[in-house]
């Protein structure tokens, strides 16, 4: 089974890339974040003409998340538990009922810039009810596969540039502890199980040359639970999408499971 995340920035903006990626990639299922667009809006069809079952929670204009299958998917939840009141569009579940059925979650965590501030408050608080809606679903003892944009720069090796990120939301130190205590939970870092070569990014800016210097960021994730890592045979980053026309600023990162 072969499951991918990718921040496409906008459906209608890669509604050519992201269809020559997904014919190329062949993935079974992808957990897209940032559709920026509701649910009736998303053009459905495209997707479903290509052989994709299409599920989506959508926001006008921002966030939106969605997952696409080639394979049935079964038990679609939306929204993140914990909060009522939160409106954001940031977290989709449903199980991929391969040969062996896999829990899959789709999520865009908050960026939380700037900090300190309310949006960073808003994205600890986030990450905390995250790590109760994981440890429940760690419970079920299932494979199960949490991917996405998490807007985390795990470690130093994880950027091209350290320092420059010193004082930004997504590498302070309670960032990167939070995310720890989401790990330490009993979940695998999928990318680094398989690649520890320095220099690996999934996110580059748009300005300064950012691509071209490979002065990237890695922030798109898939944390697998023990019996989802028990079945990782790869994981790698597409960067050769970048070079597409129009590119977003993410490139697509995807496992591949003996599932």
């Amino acid at each position: 089974m072969k499951l991918a995340t990718f921040n496409i920035n906008g459906i209608k903006a890669r509604i050519e890339a992201l269809p020559r990626w997904l014919e190329a990639a062949k993935p079974d299922a992808v957990a897209l974040q940032e559709i920026k667009s509701v649910d009736e809006s998303f053009p459905r069809q495209m997707f479903e003409d290509m052989g994709f079952r299409v599920e989506t929670h959508g926001q006008k204009g921002f966030n939106g998340v969605a997952i696409l299958s080639r394979l049935p998917l079964e038990d679609i939840t939306r929204g993140l538990p914990g909060d009522d009141s939160d409106e954001q569009a940031r977290w989709i579940e449903a199980t991929v009922m391969g040969e062996r059925a896999v829990r899959l979650c789709g999520l865009y965590l908050p960026n939380g810039n700037p900090a300190p501030g309310p949006k960073y408050d808003y994205k600890l608080a986030w990450m905390a009810r995250m790590k109760t809606r994981v440890a429940e679903l760690l419970l079920t003892e299932e494979p199960l596969v949490i991917a996405g944009d998490y807007n985390v720069i795990p470690q130093p090796e994880d950027a091209a540039n350290p320092m420059a990120w010193a004082d930004d939301a997504l590498f302070l130190s309670t960032t990167r502890a939070a995310f720890r205590e989401i790990v330490n939970l009993g979940l695998t870092d999928a990318f680094r199980a398989c690649n520890q070569a320095p220099g690996q990014y999934s996110f580059w800016d748009y300005q300064a040359g950012a691509w071209e210097k490979n002065n990237g960021i890695r922030i798109d994730h898939l944390l697998l639970s023990p019996q989802a890592a028990d079945l990782l045979r790869d994981c790698r980053i597409d960067r050769e999408v970048r070079a597409e026309e129009r590119p977003s600023d993410h490139v697509p990162v995807w496992i591949g499971l003996a599932a």
